[in-house]
């Protein structure tokens, strides 16, 4: 019987492709939005091909303090952002070949109603992509769950709550993770591997892997799972 898998990360704008190769490598995925939001990361920006190359799409957001604010508790600070970054992706991927299949989809997302909660948002789109790509991973908040104080302390206790036997982690955390704790209480740890991934037809050369999962969609459709580790 495969063990219980569970990844533990902070929710992230229109994540690129890896991402969502470690949400469909494990049973749950937590997202782990009670973290310290962090200025000028992947948590309310992301990237698209462009002409002119990579441009990044932010959504602009209300920061209270530069010593901690929690990733859930931050909002959006402009109305408008959603409206600019549809038109940003529709100029710039008209002419993808699969745009007009995905069009409906985003445009609802960008165009529809929309939470002021940059986490909300971040998972609507998250469970959004899931769908495309027929991922079913159950995806939680760390909120759901009783929170320890220190970092592997805490990594472990959610494994113990959610019922996991295995953590799957990105690979930066090799540098802090306490393998041996998590072992003691009978959880094996693996870290995702993401390199080696092959190019794709992609508009506007050089190649360019660190861009939104969104790119790999417009450019390839259904296709995308041949492009990805965890549907190999």
């Amino acid at each position: 019987m495969r063990p219980s898998r569970l990844a533990v990360v902070q929710s992230n704008y229109i994540p690129w492709k890896g991402y969502f190769d470690l949400i469909n490598s494990v049973d749950e995925f937590i997202l782990y939005d009670d973290a310290q939001y962090t200025r000028r990361d992947w948590r309310n920006r992301n990237r698209i091909k462009t002409r002119d190359g990579p441009r990044w799409l932010t959504i602009p957001v209300e920061v209270k303090s530069k010593y901690h604010q929690s990733i859930r508790d931050v909002r959006t600070s402009d109305p408008n952002w959603a409206r600019r970054h549809w038109e940003s992706i529709r100029h710039n991927y008209a002419r993808a070949r699969y745009f007009r299949e995905y069009e409906k989809v985003l445009s609802g997302l960008y165009l529809g109603p929309l939470s002021h909660s940059l986490s909300d948002i971040n998972r609507m789109f998250i469970e959004a992509v899931c769908a495309q790509l027929g991922i079913k991973t159950k995806i939680s908040w760390s909120s759901e769950y009783v929170l320890s104080d220190g970092r592997n302390d805490r990594l472990v206790a959610l494994c113990q709550q959610a019922g996991a036997t295995h953590y799957l982690s990105g690979p930066s955390a090799r540098g802090y993770l306490d393998e041996k704790l998590f072992a003691a209480f009978g959880i094996s740890v693996s870290y995702a591997d993401y390199s080696g991934y092959q190019e794709y037809p992609q508009l506007f050369p050089p190649f360019e892997h660190a861009v939104s999962i969104l790119d790999l969609l417009l450019n390839v459709g259904a296709d995308a799972k041949r492009y990805m580790k965890s549907f190999c």
